[in-house]
């Protein structure tokens, strides 16, 4: 299977898959990773790599299915198979999400279907966790749909709130599960043990 990484900031759950792939603790290739600015820390996890890199930004398109159709070119151009959407920031327009249906996956900092939608992401989800004072958080990998953060939950991991955390504390305990997690879903996808039945995903036992 050939993947492509869609990243919009540092880049380190893209490189938390590409180190599991460098690892063969995944049966896939990373053929790709798209970005929607430059200048940013995963194009340089990505050329560390020797993954092409595409720098595609929304703006520079007439509308979301313009911006749709570039995104599909770039993929096709590269033979994608599934797309890991690692801290992108961007909804995925629905053209894309037709032709990959079932076959992205994104990673958010919270236990959906908790703490997520339009405008929950990075920081403002750790405050939101605090301000409602949750004893545990988490992160979530689920398959994209038309809306964020709606799609079927494949993973997730529980993290504490632990008393006295910031935004900054609480982000870096959730980050390590996300660097867990993700690579563990990419794996469970690329060998084809995800079965979607509706909302629900079953985990396939290994071959």
């Amino acid at each position: 299977m050939t993947i492509a990484l869609f990243a919009s900031g540092g880049g380190s759950n893209a490189g938390a898959v590409l180190a599991a792939i460098a690892d063969s603790r995944i049966d896939a290739r990373a053929g790709l990773l798209v970005t929607d600015r430059d200048g940013i820390g995963a194009l340089d996890r990505a050329q560390a790599h020797s993954v092409p890199t595409a720098v595609i930004p929304p703006r520079n398109h007439a509308d979301e299915d313009a911006f749709g159709e570039a995104l599909l070119a770039a993929l096709r151009a590269h033979a994608v198979d599934a797309i890991v959407l690692a801290g992108y920031l961007r909804k995925i327009p629905p053209p894309v999400v037709g032709a990959y249906r079932h076959r992205i996956l994104n990673v958010h900092p919270s236990l959906l279907p908790a703490f997520g939608g339009t405008g929950m992401y990075g920081r403002r989800v750790h405050e939101a966790v605090l301000a409602h004072g949750c004893r545990v958080s988490g992160a979530t990998v689920h398959l994209v749909d038309e809306q964020f953060d709606t799609g079927p939950i494949v993973l997730q991991r529980c993290v504490p709130v632990e008393p006295g955390d910031t935004p900054e504390t609480l982000a870096a305990r959730v980050l390590a599960a996300e660097h867990q997690i993700l690579p563990e879903a990419v794996g469970l996808l690329a060998s084809g043990r995800l079965r979607v039945d509706g909302r629900l995903v079953s985990l396939l036992p290994a071959p």
